[in-house]
């Protein structure tokens, strides 16, 4: 039997209707990820994803969070392991541009943004406070924790939406943003160690 034609769980129905809605954000960009388009790619009714999401916007908004969820796991271990020497800063770098450039973050949270729909930007912002607070030392109260985050994210936003372009304007290499956020990092990582040896 046909995964389309049997009975899927609430659970499997929404997790196959996520991973198709981030493989249209990835093709074809965050206009393509509507109910219909998502529900003819997995084979299910319009009826059954509304059932699931509500509307449209409650499509964008689970798909947020789906894709935030796939991110933050790996960014904290990539930062855990950075501070033990397991790891490198770039790693963090690479993971946190990839998650707004080739995974889709970038372009959905600016398509959100057009649409009026920047409450489905929430699960966004919130993983990545708690994931700061996770890592960060003294969790909420690390400020430069918060800072370093705040300048890294907002760069691989950027660089997901113009940064190309951009750079190519510049005269500079495409992973002229990567290279600033790295050498950042590595001197947040370079203090951090330093308060810490003593």
């Amino acid at each position: 039997m046909s995964i389309a034609k049997r009975r899927l769980s609430p659970e499997e129905s929404r997790s196959m209707a996520l991973a198709a809605a981030r493989d249209l954000l990835i093709e074809a960009g965050p206009q393509a990820v509507t109910l219909k388009a998502v529900a003819s790619r997995i084979g299910r009714t319009h009826a059954n994803l509304l059932h699931h999401f509500g509307s449209a916007s409650g499509l964008q908004k689970s798909l947020a969070q789906y894709l935030t969820d796939q991110v933050c796991g790996s960014i904290a271990e990539a930062v855990l392991k950075s501070r033990t020497g397991e790891g490198s800063v770039r790693d963090i770098v690479d993971l946190t541009f990839d998650a707004f450039d080739k995974q889709g973050a970038g372009a959905l949270s600016s398509w959100m943004l057009l649409t009026g729909n920047e409450d489905a930007l929430d699960p966004i912002v919130d993983a990545i406070h708690a994931l700061v607070d996770e890592v960060g030392e003294g969790g909420h109260e690390d400020r430069e924790m918060h800072e370093d985050t705040l300048t890294l994210v907002l760069m691989a936003l950027g660089d997901a939406l113009i940064g190309e372009r951009l750079a190519d304007s510049l005269g500079l290499t495409r992973h002229s943003a990567r290279d600033l956020a790295e050498r950042h990092l590595e001197s947040a990582l370079d203090r951090w160690k330093c308060e810490h040896e003593n």
